[in-house]
């Protein structure tokens, strides 16, 4: 697995706002050190400490690690501090750059979710809400796009494209995000998508279920039109699937 920039030139960039007297850790160091303590399963800043003194040795080969290992309220209080944005975008750039050696195709999947218990009623905030890209071959979450409260995510969407290597990508997404702007959008970053089509379209999903019916009433073979069959008998009914 080669990447075009390490993950410590990426976290780099990241800008410290912590005064000088209090930086007794790295910030970079910090941060390389979390993002591979999550990697490897990580679940809380306790864990990243501890991942980092079980694997001080071979992290010392990359980061300097000078007054040791930083404490988990270290770390917490760091990443509370740091630009979520700038993280994002520099963890962004070290995935975009790695190749994972995969001849499969380059599914990203985009989709919309909601942060359990986020919302607020004394102060009426409703729950946060934002849009994903999902690495299908890699398994890794490539940028996230918070959703205006004002808004929603077809709004949010565009700015989440703007963020990812599109070129010779597959974007899939649900019917929210079946625009032709968005679809332009992918097309013009040198990318493909697959777009849910529901009732948001009328003309458009009545035509297609119109084409797909006749089809299926001449036949594939005959028709010439490539297409899959399923059939399973569970649960008590009959599935077929075309």
């Amino acid at each position: 697995m080669v990447a075009k920039l390490s993950l410590v030139e990426c976290m780099a960039v990241v800008e410290d706002p912590r005064v000088d007297r209090t930086k007794a850790h790295d910030l970079q160091d910090i941060l390389v050190l979390s993002v591979l303590a999550v990697l490897c399963g990580a679940d809380g800043w306790e864990d990243i400490e501890l991942f980092a003194k079980i694997r001080f040795s071979w992290l010392k080969k990359f980061i300097k690690l000078s007054n040791g290992v930083p404490s988990h309220d270290t770390i917490s209080r760091v990443f509370r501090m740091i630009r979520p944005d700038a993280f994002q975008e520099a963890f962004s750039a070290w995935v975009s750059g790695l190749n994972f050696g995969s001849d499969g195709l380059n599914v990203i999947a985009i989709d919309g979710k909601s942060l359990r218990r986020s919302h607020d009623k004394k102060s009426f905030k409703s729950m946060l809400h934002s849009v994903a890209a999902w690495s299908v071959e890699n398994r890794v979450v490539l940028g996230c796009q918070s959703v205006d409260q004002k808004s929603n995510e077809i709004t949010a969407i565009p700015e989440l494209l703007k963020k990812l290597e599109l070129k010779g990508a597959i974007i899939t997404m649900d019917a929210m995000g079946s625009q032709k702007d968005i679809a332009a959008q992918i097309v013009d970053g040198g990318g493909d998508y697959v777009l849910a089509i529901k009732d948001n379209h009328p003309t458009l999903h009545k035509a297609m279920s119109e084409h797909f019916d006749q089809v299926h009433e001449e036949g594939y073979i005959e028709t010439g039109v490539r297409h899959h069959h399923t059939s399973d008998a569970k649960h008590g009914r009959l599935e077929n699937r075309y």
